[in-house]
């Protein structure tokens, strides 16, 4: 018993040390950023255009195409997501093609996103010419994020009790309206949460959105799906590593940053919410 007590408490140790230390990693690498960012942050910072050659003014072409990527991935990603890990957890009978269709969405949530990449540019701007476009991206990164919402969509269904699905099939309910009506209403927070970190991910890809559309630069605002686009990610890694003036535009990059990571930690903090607020109404 002692014994027992000893490991246990060792382990709890080395659980509370290695969380201390990436803790305390990513608290230095925050500070890092926060600590030169802040000072580049202003409403002219986020609302202007870049000037004299991406070393002067804001990013707002970069903002807004950020937002209207996602809303982009958003649309293809979550609906089609969504009607899978329905299909698979509510109708597919278990086997060996269900069990192999799983195992390949898991393996495709590891692959690099570069490769996405590389899978968006054959597709939707060679094959389906599409062109280098703010849609060719958007489709790009919603296959990045079908995986993920698959997967934690499944998971939210699982958790639904059978006793509630049984409950309503008995009372002569259709299955399609026992999933409309009883089983998708229980898993909404966890689907939402599963859905917003995903696409808060996607928000800070840069791979796959490097040969489908992003842009360095470009003269205004994108608004069109056919056009090209500038998108935060990109913004910050030319600005840190490709830009002929890297010391004079370091602070425009720290400010990026931040705009970015605050992004970032919007969406998990709704996520998070969302958690929240099931746990509580629970």
């Amino acid at each position: 018993m002692n014994k027992k007590r000893i490991l246990n408490s060792f382990n709890w140790l080395i659980l509370c040390g290695s969380t201390f230390i990436v803790c305390l990693f990513l608290a230095v690498i925050l500070w890092d950023i926060f600590s030169k960012g802040f000072s580049s942050l202003s409403w002219n910072f986020v609302s202007s255009f870049p000037t004299d050659g991406m070393t002067k003014g804001g990013i707002l072409p970069a903002l807004v195409g950020t937002v209207i990527l996602t809303f982009i991935t958003t649309l293809f990603a979550v609906p089609f997501g969504v009607a899978c890990a329905i299909y698979l957890n509510e109708y597919a009978r278990p086997s060996l093609l269900t069990n192999i269709i799983r195992a390949s969405i898991r393996n495709l949530a590891g692959i690099p996103s570069i490769i996405y990449g590389l899978f968006g540019l054959a597709l939707f701007v060679q094959a389906l010419h599409l062109g280098t476009s703010i849609l060719s991206a958007g489709l790009t990164l919603g296959l990045l994020s079908l995986p993920y919402i698959i997967t934690t969509t499944e998971e939210a269904l699982k958790r639904i009790p059978n006793s509630l699905r049984e409950a309503t099939l008995a009372l002569g309910v259709t299955q399609v309206e026992t999933i409309k009506d009883v089983v998708l209403p229980k898993a909404l927070p966890g689907i939402l949460t599963g859905v917003i970190l995903t696409l808060s991910r996607a928000a800070g890809e840069t791979a796959p959105i490097l040969f489908t559309g992003v842009a360095f630069y470009i003269n205004g605002v994108s608004t069109s799906a056919n056009q090209e686009f500038m998108a935060l990610p990109y913004h910050l890694y030319m600005l840190s590593t490709q830009h002929n003036a890297i010391e004079l535009v370091r602070p425009l990059a720290y400010g990026t940053a931040t705009i970015l990571i605050l992004l970032v930690f919007l969406l998990n903090f709704i996520a998070f919410y969302v958690r929240f607020k099931n746990r509580t109404q629970d």
